[in-house]
C-alpha cells in the first residue's frame, strides 16, 4: 500500500520540539476542557442561539471560556492533522494515568493496518474509570441505574462501583480466570454488567459483551469464535415489563462451547434457574470475597475487549479493540462533542451490547469521572412518555440516543414529551444510523424545545468513538439539521471514485474513507488479521475504508449516504443481508434467498427478503413463518424480514451471482430505471418477479 501517513517516535532535536510541543498542547487542552467547545449558532434556518440550561447562566468564566475556544478551534483542528503523534502524545499524558511512560505515542511503519498507539506504556483501564476518582470523590455517584421498573432508580457511587468490581475480579480469579483469557457477558443494562466488563480490564481479561436479545446460536457462534472461558450473566433479565430467559439461553448456547469452565450467574428476579456442575452462584461468591483486587498493568496495546458486528459475509467479526488508544479517544470525545461538564449527568440510553454503550454509557463517562445512566427498559414502557420522565426525574442534561426511537415516539405526538420537564437538557445526540429531517426538527424542537444543541453523531464499532458530528467547532458555528458535518480532531476524511482516486473540492458524493490513523481505531478482527485487511485497507491502499458513502457539502460539511456493501442497517443495528440468507438457507423447502434492505419509516431499514421454493412446495405462509422462527433463533428477533416474497427464481448475472441491486429497485419502486442489466442470465426474470411484487403489494394494501 501507500506510504502510511503517520510519522512514527520523535528523534534528537525532533523529540526536544515534540516534548515542547506536547506540554504546550497539555497546556491548551486544559484551556480547552474548561472553556466550552460550543458554537452558539446564528442562522435562523439552522439553530438558533442556545439559552443556558437552568442553573447555568453564561458568567463571565464560561465567556472567557468560549473566546479561548474561538482562537484555539481551528488551530487545534489543524495540529491534530499536522502533528498527530503530538496532538495525542500530549492528551494522552493530560488525560490518562500510566504505571510507566510511553516512549512514542504513535508507531505506524509496519503500515496502515498495523499502527501503534502509546507504546512501552504500560497502565490499567479500570485504575483510569474508577481508583483516581475514588482517591478524589469516592462519594461522586458513577452510575444511575434506570431500572425496567418505572421511577426505581438505583444511584452507585465510585466507591461502590469499585468495590463490586473488585469483589467481581477475585472471584473470576479464584475460578481460574487470567490475564489474556476471553469472557463472555450476556447481561442487560446493570450496574453489574458494568462492574463485569471493568473486573475484566482490571485483571487483563477480554470481555466480550452479546447483547442479550440474541439467541443463543448467536451467543455459541461469538463464544466458539472467541474462546471464551467464561460467561457472566443474569438468571433472567427484565425488559419493557416481561423477563427475558437469559440463563436458558446459555445454558442452550454452552452446550456446544468447550471452551466455557464456568458460568457465573447473578440474580436479577427472584425466579429459580437450573444450575449445573459448571454454574456458579455469582453474588454469592462475591460477598466472599475482598473488595480489594491488585490491578494489572497491561501494555497499551493489549487487547481491551472485542465486540462482534455483522460483515457484508454471512460470519460476524470480531472487531479488536486495545487499552490506551481506545480509553483516551472515547473520553476525549465524550468530553468535547457533548461539552461534558463535571457535575453534568449523561444519559447515553444504549444497550452496553453495541459499541455506543461501551464508549459513551461505560468508558468515556467514567474515565472522565462523569455520572452515566444505564437505561434498561424500552422508550415505550409504561408509556411513550418513559424517556422524558426519566430526564426530569433523573436530570439529564446530555442525551444520547438512536434515530429509530425518535421516529418511533414522534408518531406518538408532543404531549408524551411536554408533559415533563425537560429543562435540565443542554444537548441532544443520535447515534447508529443517519437521522432523517423530519426526526431532526421533531427531536430539537419538541423534545430540546428549540434551544438544546442536537448532534447528530457518525461512527462505528470499527472506529472506537465518535468521528464526525457538529460539535466541538468555532465559536458561533451552525449547526445543520440532520448532519454530522464536522469531523473530530485528527480524523481526516476523503472521498473516493470508483477507481479510488481521491475526490477533490465540495459538492462532491463517494465512497467515505479516512487517510490518517487515530487512536480509537480498531487493531484487528480476532483470529482473522487478512480479513482485517481485505474489509478496511485493500480497496482504497493506505486508507481506512468506512464502507459508508457520504456527500461533501459547499460549504465542506459531511452527510452520511448510507451502506455501500450489503450490509442494513435495521433501528441503528448493523446486519449483513448475508447472515439472514444463510439462516433462511437451511429450511429445507428453500433453496435460494436474497435479502435486501428497503427504506423503512421507524427503523430506517428493514429487511426484505425474495425466496425460491422448491416445486412440490405447499403451505407456503407456514413456510414463510417457520423462515421468520428460524432468523429469530439464529440471529436475533430485530433481524427477522418485514416481508417474505415468494419468487420463481432470482436474477442472476451469467456467472451466477444474485444481482440484489435490481431487486433493491424493484421494492423502490424504480424499476424504469433499473441501470444496466446487460449481465443478466435471463432479462425476462425481471418482468416476472415484477409481476410477483405488485400482486404481494396488491394483497398487502387489502389485508391491512
Amino acid at each position: 500500500g501507500s506510504p502510511p501517513r503517520t510519522r512514527s517516535g520523535p528523534s534528537g532535536a525532533r523529540a526536544d520540539r515534540t516534548m515542547a510541543a506536547a506540554a504546550a498542547w497539555g497546556r491548551a487542552l486544559r484551556a480547552l476542557s474548561r472553556g466550552s467547545p460550543w458554537g452558539r449558532s446564528g442562522a435562523p434556518l439552522r439553530q438558533p442561539p442556545a439559552r443556558p440550561a437552568s442553573g447555568s447562566p453564561g458568567g463571565p468564566r464560561e465567556r472567557a471560556g468560549a473566546a479561548l475556544l474561538a482562537a484555539g478551534y481551528q488551530e487545534l483542528r489543524e495540529r491534530a492533522a499536522r502533528e498527530p503523534a503530538a496532538f495525542w502524545g500530549a492528551l494522552g499524558r493530560e488525560a490518562l494515568r500510566w504505571d510507566s511512560p510511553y516512549h512514542t505515542a504513535c508507531d505506524s511503519q509496519l503500515g496502515p493496518d498495523r499502527v501503534r498507539w502509546f507504546p512501552g506504556g504500560r497502565l490499567n483501564v479500570s485504575v483510569n474509570c474508577l481508583d483516581q476518582h475514588v482517591h478524589q470523590s469516592p462519594d461522586r455517584v458513577a452510575l444511575i441505574w434506570e431500572k425496567d421498573e418505572p421511577g426505581t432508580e438505583v444511584k452507585i457511587t465510585y466507591r461502590e462501583l469499585l468495590d463490586m468490581t473488585c469483589r467481581l475480579a477475585n472471584t473470576l480469579k479464584k475460578y481460574g480466570v487470567q490475564k489474556g483469557d476471553r469472557v463472555a457477558i450476556y447481561m442487560p443494562v446493570t450496574p453489574l454488567a458494568v462492574a463485569a466488563m471493568l473486573a475484566c480490564a482490571r485483571i487483563g481479561a477480554i470481555h466480550t459483551v452479546v447483547f442479550a436479545g440474541f439467541s443463543a446460536e448467536s451467543l455459541a457462534g461469538r463464544i466458539i469464535d472467541s474462546g471464551c472461558k467464561a460467561v457472566i450473566t443474569y438468571n433472567q433479565g427484565v425488559r419493557g415489563g416481561r423477563a427475558v430467559e437469559l440463563k436458558k439461553t446459555v445454558d442452550e448456547a454452552v452446550k456446544n462451547c468447550p471452551s466455557v469452565k464456568h458460568v457465573f450467574v447473578a440474580q436479577r428476579t427472584d425466579s429459580t434457574v437450573h444450575m449445573g456442575n459448571r454454574d456458579i452462584p455469582l453474588e454469592e461468591e462475591m460477598a466472599k470475597e475482598a473488595p480489594v483486587c491488585a490491578p494489572e498493568s497491561m501494555d497499551s496495546e493489549d487487547m481491551l475487549f472485542m465486540l462482534y458486528t455483522s460483515g457484508s459475509t454471512g460470519k460476524p467479526k470480531g472487531i479488536v479493540h486495545t487499552q490506551a488508544g481506545y480509553l483516551l479517544y472515547a473520553a476525549v470525545t465524550h468530553k468535547h462533542v457533548f461539552d461534558y461538564q463535571q457535575g453534568d449527568v449523561f444519559g447515553c440510553v444504549a444497550d452496553i451490547g453495541w459499541i455506543t454503550g461501551h464508549s459513551y454509557v461505560v468508558y468515556g463517562p467514567l474515565c472522565n469521572g462523569g455520572t452515566s445512566v444505564l437505561f434498561e427498559s424500552t422508550p415505550l414502557y409504561p408509556d411513550p412518555g418513559r424517556y422524558w420522565e426519566t430526564v426530569q426525574r433523573l436530570k439529564i442534561n446530555q442525551f444520547y440516543g438512536a434515530p429509530t426511537a425518535v421516529r418511533l415516539l414522534l408518531k406518538y405526538g408532543d404531549k408524551w414529551v411536554k408533559k415533563y420537564d425537560r429543562s435540565s437538557l443542554k444537548t441532544l445526540g443520535s447515534v447508529g444510523e443517519p437521522i432523517n429531517h423530519e426526526a431532526w426538527q421533531w427531536f430539537y424542537n419538541v423534545v430540546g424545545d428549540s434551544r438544546c444543541t442536537l448532534v447528530d453523531t457518525w461512527w462505528q464499532t470499527e472506529t472506537g468513538g465518535i468521528c464526525i458530528a457538529p460539535r466541538p467547532s468555532e465559536e458561533g458555528a451552525d449547526v445543520i439539521p440532520a448532519m454530522a458535518m464536522r469531523p473530530f480532531f485528527g480524523i481526516i476524511p476523503a472521498l473516493m471514485d470508483e477507481n479510488g482516486r481521491v475526490i477533490e473540492g465540495n459538492d462532491v458524493s463517494g465512497a467515505l474513507c479516512i487517510a490518517q490513523p487515530w487512536p480509537g481505531l480498531a487493531r484487528t478482527i480476532y483470529g482473522d488479521h487478512q480479513r482485517f485487511i481485505d474489509t478496511y485497507f485493500k480497496m482504497y491502499p493506505g486508507y481506512y475504508f468506512t464502507g459508508d458513502g457520504a456527500y461533501r457539502s459547499s460549504e465542506g460539511y459531511y452527510q452520511i449516504t448510507g451502506r455501500m456493501d450489503d450490509v442494513i442497517n435495521i433501528s441503528g443495528h448493523r446486519l449483513g443481508t448475508a447472515e439472514i440468507e444463510d439462516a433462511m438457507d437451511e429450511h429445507p423447502a428453500v433453496p435460494e434467498t436474497a435479502v435486501i434492505g428497503y427504506p423503512h419509516e421507524i427503523k430506517g431499514e428493514g429487511a426484505f427478503a425474495f425466496i425460491v421454493l422448491k416445486e412440490d412446495t405447499a403451505h407456503t405462509e407456514r413456510v414463510k413463518e417457520e423462515l421468520r422462527s428460524i432468523v429469530a433463533s439464529k440471529i436475533a428477533k430485530y433481524a427477522v424480514p418485514d416481508h417474505v416474497l415468494v419468487v420463481k427464481r432470482l436474477p442472476k448475472t451469467r456467472s451466477g451471482k444474485i444481482m440484489r441491486r435490481v431487486l433493491k429497485k424493484i421494492v423502490a419502486d424504480q424499476s424504469s430505471d433499473l441501470g444496466d442489466v446487460t449481465t443478466l442470465d435471463d432479462p425476462s426474470i425481471i418482468a416476472e418477479i415484477l409481476d410477483a411484487y405488485q400482486k404481494y403489494k396488491t394483497q398487502q394494501s387489502a389485508s391491512s
